[in-house]
């Protein structure tokens, strides 16, 4: 089986599954993989708007309704909640709205609100809103990559072009953990 063979026939699933685990990297992906033609760009940006808001849902109750179990208790001792809670104190509904799109914060955000006073029906439509915004935006920067590659480079066999992919996910997330460890000094 081609690796094009793959991509077109699990490929959605997987952002789907991967924008609510992992999030960016996926989604930018799948904007590549739809650059190239072997998905289609508004599937790939609702596959990871549904997943998103699936996942965040899913924290969201595991925090109003399981946070005495061992798996929320650990996330929620994560050292970065007292960020996530202040911010979520100052600003409720515009942290709903943005927490995805703060560098680690994206796991740990919707539990954190899910234990707040946040009505369960104020976080689904905000979250709603959110994650129909996210998930074109970030395939679309994908997109938007693969076609300035493209210019800049010529056409690539896939492979090529997703390793490029990876490693400018790769730098991005460098740069982000480096800006992280010197924003808190």
């Amino acid at each position: 089986m081609s690796i094009e063979h793959f991509v077109e026939h699990y490929g959605l699933l997987a952002i789907f599954g991967g924008a609510g685990i992992e999030g960016e990297a996926v989604v930018f992906l799948g904007g590549v993989l739809a650059h190239r033609g072997l998905l289609i760009y508004w599937q790939v940006a609702l596959a990871a708007s549904a997943g998103s808001f699936l996942m965040d849902q899913l924290l969201f109750f595991a925090g109003r309704y399981a946070s005495g179990n061992g798996w929320v208790r650990k996330m929620i001792a994560h050292p970065i909640l007292s960020r996530v809670t202040n911010l979520l104190e100052r600003y409720p509904t515009g942290f709903v709205i943005a927490f995805r799109w703060i560098y680690g914060m994206r796991t740990i955000s919707p539990i954190v609100i899910g234990m707040s006073h946040i009505p369960i029906v104020k976080f689904m439509a905000l979250n709603a809103m959110a994650a129909a915004i996210w998930g074109p935006v970030i395939a679309g920067i994908g997109f938007v990559f693969g076609h300035g590659i493209e210019n800049l480079l010529g056409r690539f066999a896939l492979e090529a072009h997703l390793a490029i992919a990876f490693v400018a996910i790769f730098a991005l997330m460098c740069a982000a953990l480096l800006y992280q460890k010197y924003a808190e000094k």
